[in-house]
Order: C-alpha cells, then structure tokens, then sequence
C-alpha cells in the first residue's frame, strides 16, 4: 500500500512537469499537508531543496533576499515561500537575468500574490498551478477524467441493479476527507487530525498573513461555514451570530481562503439575467474537516441528512475543482440562485458555454428536481450545454429532457 504522502494518482503531476519544460519559475499552491512538498521533490528529486519552514533560514533569507537568492544553486526548490515573501522581487532579478525554463520550483501554503508583505508578482515569468487535498479517483488512481467527458456530452443512460454494497462507503468518505495524512487513520484519529491542523494553521500561519489577535474566533468563523456550507454568504448574519461586526466577519473569511481553508463560488449571472442573486457561496476545501467541525459520523447518515447534504454538496465541489486543473484549467466555476430562491449548486463556464450541476444526497431523482436546472437553461439561453444531477444512486437514468441526466456521484472518481 502507498504511503500517507505518496505522490501516485497526482493528476496535477504531468501539468507541473510541462510547466517546468518552459517557465523558469513554477509554484505550486495549496493547503498545508496536501502534499505540495513530496510532489515537488518527486517532480525533481537531485534538485537543491531549501525549507523556509525552518526558522533560521527564513531569517537569513529575510535579512538579505537577494543576497540568498544570489548564492542559490542554478535550479532549486523553496518550501513554503510565504514565509519570506519578500525574495519573490529578488526572483525577478535571477529570472530577468536568466531565464533557463524550470530554474525555481516555489511552495506556499498561503496565497502567495495576497500576501501584505508581497510587492512582487513575477507575471510573465511564473506559473502557479494549484494543488489540492487528494480527490477521490486521486485516492483510488484512476484518471480523474469526468470534466473531459461530462462537458464533452459523453454521458449516456447506463442502468445498473441497486448496489448491495456499504451503505456507509460514501458517508465514509465525505468524513475522511483528502489529507494524506489523515487518510489512512481511523475515523477516531482522523478527527483528532483534523483539530490538531486547524489549531496549528490559526495559531502558527494565520498572524504570518493578517493581524489575527485571537485564533479562537477563526475556528468559530470556520465552524458556523462548515455548518452553511453551500448555502449563500449573508456576512451580516454570520456577525450577529457570532458578536462580530461585518467588517471582521469579511477580513477572517479572506484570511480563511488564504490559508486555503476555504473557497468561495461566485454567482453566475448574465447582464440580462437582473433577478439573480450576486452573493458567493462558502465551501470548505476540505469536507473531512467540515464533517469534523460538526461532529458528524458516518452513523449519522440517515439522522442527520441535511447536514450531510451540505457536505455532499462541498465534496463534488472539491472533486471537480481540482480535477479541472489537470484536464481544463480554463474552467471557471460558479453558483447560481434568483430571487425566486431557484438554485443550482454549481455551474461549470468556460468562454461562452455552460453547464449545471445540482447535486441530491437520494438515490432516486424526480422531475421537479429538474427544476434550478431549467431554469439556469433559461437563463442561459444558447449558451447552455447540458445539465446532470448528481445523486448517491447507482445508474445514469434519463430525464425525459436531452439536455438532462441523472449521474451517479461515484461517476466522479470511477471515470
């Protein structure tokens, strides 16, 4: 069996291998323990490697960045690059110098050109490619290729007979979550996992980006979305519930989505579409953890289905996002709701086309399910390709509709 930090299944890996091919600095983002550092080093393995996590060389490169970056070996990887954000304008220098394809490969754990201490951000001669907790066909390592074939109009009706599997096999996995290091623990350890990252990520990274006095209120913050998750973003709603003024609830949302705890989905709208709703939807990136926040078990699938809900919700979200950096990353993705409160959860653009998915934890899907689709077809008018919606079923079943389907949510990591 692979190890926690194994890199097999990487999807992002032959990405960050053509980048490497002709752009002399590559960056790879993402969460802390996602993995960025084992792909890095996999990627390029008789390299230099310099770890800015290690507080003495943070100081050397903080005290004279072009200095360090001068005395660098010709191709080299720095870890965790938001610790000394200020080397990237001596980046530029080394690159503008010489710009041989594949010279730095960077990490960071926070979001490198939103960092207060960032003057610099080496367009024109960096890549960020971006990478996420493991997905599950990561997990499973098959190739990851449903945003080829769902856009592609490569899904057809498929009826299968009821599974008598585990029915605890997908609650079983939303709780997981996509660590590498939390993945192959027991539910128990998973949990406990889960809470030692958080504490370490708000008291260790969070006052390295923003003036954060009291942790303790980022987890509140992080708790609340956990619970809303999918649900539209009401700023003051969220600082009513949680004594804090709109101002604050909106800078700890923006430092959440730094540390790449959380992400946010825009609304998709049109100019002529004026009844729509403009606020952003919260997803956390990791559902293990929401499922952790909120206490939740894999036994609690039937009791407590709405908020698995929400959580099945996040967990497509976190499948196809990063599925669609390795196969489309022109993807955008995006929410949709009016003031009818007619709601898709996801809508999937890219140039002048669009898709929707709604997504069902039942295993059956009626004809009103249909509904946000329909309407988001309306809306969209020739620019609308087709719709699926995604439920905890076993076949791809017709909707009576050709630019409808019924998908199963296994089909996102079975592809």
């Amino acid at each position: 069996m692979a190890g926690p930090n194994s890199i097999l299944g990487r999807g992002l890996r032959t990405s960050l291998e053509e980048a490497l091919q002709d752009t002399p600095v590559v960056c790879i983002l993402g969460p802390r323990q996602c993995g960025k550092s084992t792909l890095a080093r996999s990627l390029a393995p008789d390299r230099a490697y310099f770890d800015l996590d290690n507080d003495a060389l943070a100081e050397t490169a903080l005290a004279d960045p072009a200095g360090f970056v001068r005395g660098l070996p010709d191709r080299v990887t720095l870890d965790e690059v938001q610790r000394v954000p200020e080397i990237l304008r001596a980046l530029k220098v080394a690159v503008d110098a010489n710009r041989q394809p594949g010279r730095f490969i960077l990490t960071g754990s926070a979001h490198l050109l939103r960092l207060p201490r960032a003057s610099e951000s080496l367009a024109g001669r960096m890549e960020i490619l971006r990478l996420h907790p493991f997905t599950e066909s990561e997990k499973a390592e098959t190739p990851g290729r449903f945003l080829e074939t769902f856009p592609a109009g490569g899904l057809a009706p498929q009826i299968r007979e009821s599974s008598h599997g585990d029915p605890l096999e997908l609650p079983r996995r939303l709780l997981a979550g996509g660590y590498p290091e939390a993945r192959l623990r027991s539910a128990n350890r998973t949990r406990t996992w889960h809470r030692n990252y958080l504490e370490t990520r708000f008291e260790k990274d969070a006052p390295q980006i923003s003036n954060i006095r009291d942790s303790s209120q980022l987890l509140k913050l992080l708790t609340q979305l956990a619970l809303q998750s999918g649900s539209l973003l009401n700023l003051s709603a969220l600082g009513r519930h949680l004594d804090m003024d709109r101002e604050t609830v909106n800078h700890y949302i923006e430092v959440l989505e730094r540390l790449f705890v959380l992400r946010q989905l825009p609304a998709w709208h049109r100019n002529r579409g004026k009844r729509l709703v403009k606020s952003p939807k919260p997803h956390l990136v990791d559902i293990g953890i929401a499922g952790t926040l909120l206490d939740l078990r894999e036994k609690d699938w039937n009791t407590r289905r709405s908020e698995f809900g929400h959580l099945l919700e996040s967990f497509v979200v976190q499948q196809l996002v990063p599925q669609a950096g390795w196969t489309d990353p022109s993807l955008q993705f995006h929410d949709y709701r009016d003031r009818d409160q007619v709601e898709v959860d996801g809508v999937i653009g890219r140039g002048n086309k669009v898709w929707g998915v709604e997504v069902t934890t039942a295993r059956t899907v009626s004809s009103s399910d249909y509904n946000g689709l329909r309407r988001l077809a309306d809306q969209a008018g020739s620019q609308f390709q087709t719709g699926i919606i995604i439920h905890t079923g076993d076949s791809l079943l017709p909707s009576g509709d050709d630019r409808f389907l019924a998908v199963p949510v296994s089909k996102l990591w079975e592809m």
